[in-house]
């Protein structure tokens, strides 16, 4: 029964005024402590000492969006429905910024169009200091205008959608409200009469002294006056494109100085490039050179092979021998194989132990090689 709208109470915007809020932030307010405890069996008398004890606006914050005060407040206002002149009071109130922000907010809520910008407008010029609490629960400093700036020009504030109104110019099209008029307005008044006040005293001073003055004077005056505005004009002029053609001048200075640095420029790029051919000319010839020299030793030195061969092989023929069969590039053949089989031998003598530097392992080893034991190691 608590959370029930007065039975009294009029559909706003054809529906019950409690549903102007989010069912998530409403079931948030519902659940709040301070809604319980405070907002219970509040009247539209009563409800002005809690809007008094008001010290921050806002709508949700923290993890859990837990609603404000100030919210708990709007919605009890929207479920009770005060009648339209206790908030117009709200709206005037000058002592406590509150209770007027809450006026304006539950206005802009329910309000016809004509309603929001009567009342809300005069408030742009309240410039006291509001704290707003952020979604994340940090306190942010603001002003009366501009949070009724976001209450006239945004689609939410306070984390509840805000019903959509009609422009201005469209209300004063069809007569519904005046044209606005700023309180600077009457200030650029006074300003305009005081300017035009002395605009005519200077007029005034100015026919004083033309009265006493002589015509002809004055036109021998105005002629001078031409003939020197005339002269300074030429020296003005003379001056002008003196400067003009020293300043061409040094732009044909800037463009020569350029054309010769990059002439320069090309021609060491030019002069950078024969030499680099000339020395890669230079390396190819002493690499051909080189390829000969190589060539020419190689040449030397197998012939030089080749006639030792032929002059062994005549040795052998006058000695009765004739040359052995040369396998795998072996000149001597067979008779290499000799020294393989010593070499053989030798090692397998230097396995057996028989060797050793020590007569006494040495004999050792020999009985040990008897036996068909491997020699001692040590």
């Amino acid at each position: 029964m608590a959370n029930r709208t007065d039975p009294l109470a009029k559909s706003i915007r054809g529906t019950n005024p409690q549903n102007l809020v989010e069912k998530i932030v409403r079931s948030k307010i519902y659940q709040n402590t301070y809604w319980k405890e405070q907002c219970f069996g509040l009247t539209a008398e009563t409800l002005v000492d809690k809007a008094m004890e008001l010290d921050h606006v806002g709508g949700t914050y923290g993890g859990n969006r837990k609603p404000t005060p100030f919210m708990c407040l709007v919605m009890k206002m929207l479920q009770i429905q005060p009648e339209k002149d206790i908030v117009v009071e709200f709206i005037k109130n000058e002592d406590y910024k509150y209770v007027r922000i809450l006026g304006a907010f539950y206005l802009r809520l329910t309000g016809t169009d004509s309603d929001v910008y009567l009342y809300l407008e005069p408030l742009y010029n309240d410039y006291r200091k509001l704290r707003m609490r952020k979604q994340d629960g940090q306190f942010l400093l603001t002003h009366v205008d501009e949070f009724i700036d976001e209450l006239l020009t945004k689609d939410y504030s306070c984390d509840i959608a805000m019903p959509r109104i009609k422009k201005r110019w469209n209300l004063e099209n069809v007569g519904a409200l005046e044209p606005r008029r700023s309180a600077l307005e009457d200030d650029f008044e006074e300003e305009e009469e005081k300017e035009e006040d002395e605009m005519d005293v200077d007029v005034d001073e100015h026919e004083k002294d033309y009265r006493g003055r002589s015509p002809v004077r004055d036109r021998d005056r105005k002629r001078d006056s031409h003939r020197y505005r005339d002269r300074d004009y030429d020296r003005d002029y003379d001056r002008d494109y003196d400067r003009e053609r020293g300043r061409g001048r040094d732009r044909d200075r800037d463009r020569d100085r350029d054309r010769d640095r990059d002439r320069d420029r090309d021609r060491y790029r030019i002069r950078e490039e024969k030499e680099y051919g000339r020395d890669r000319d230079r390396e190819g010839r002493e690499r051909d050179r080189r390829d000969r020299d190589r060539r020419r030793r190689s040449r030397s030195r197998s012939r030089s092979r080749s006639k030792e061969r032929k002059d062994r092989d005549g040795d052998r023929k006058r000695h009765g021998r004739s040359p052995s069969p040369r396998r795998h590039g072996d000149e001597d053949g067979g008779a290499r194989e000799e020294p393989k089989k010593k070499k053989k031998e030798k090692k397998e003598k230097k396995d057996d132990g028989t060797d050793h530097p020590d007569p006494e392992i040495a004999e050792a080893n020999k009985l040990r090689a008897k036996l068909g034991l491997k020699p001692l190691q040590l």
